[in-house]
């Protein structure tokens, strides 16, 4: 099996595990939880970030290693998926601090959940939902 192939398969299987993560940190979510229970989201987005690391990781494989060349990846396509995929990066950093700080102290006293936080991983999941649609796009050999 050729090494893009496998670049290409793990950088699929990433993108699913990400997506799949989120959602289940989505519904996880609940105005009031535990410290316990954000303990828990804790390490599953911990998991989130390990398979965002490996979509990107991938991903630059992909363009500057094992990929279709230069004339491909020279696509603004391209560059907004990859704003994209930063901008999602960043507007984790939120939840993410949040489920570390208030998981901290008696694993069952309740805690309440900004709303904000539930809006932020919606953002994020709308935001990777433009994603593939970009992909295809630059498969189909559009170009804006």
């Amino acid at each position: 099996m050729s090494s893009y192939i496998l670049v290409k398969y793990l950088h699929f299987v990433s993108i699913l595990s990400m997506v799949s993560l989120l959602v289940v940190e989505l519904f996880l979510l609940k105005p009031q939880m535990t410290r316990s229970e954000l303990k828990r989201l804790s390490r599953i987005d911990g998991l989130y970030g390990i398979a965002a690391i490996a979509v990107v990781a991938a991903g630059l494989t992909l363009w500057f290693g094992v990929g279709k060349g230069d004339p491909f990846y020279d696509n603004p396509l391209l560059y907004i998926k990859v704003g994209i995929v930063t901008l999602v990066g960043l507007i984790s950093i939120i939840p993410t601090v949040y489920y570390i700080r208030q998981g901290k102290g008696d694993p069952a006293e309740l805690t309440v959940t900004p709303p904000r936080i539930r809006q932020l991983v919606i953002l994020q999941l709308w935001m990777l939902s433009v994603v593939p649609l970009l992909a295809t796009l630059m498969a189909q050999g559009v170009r804006l």
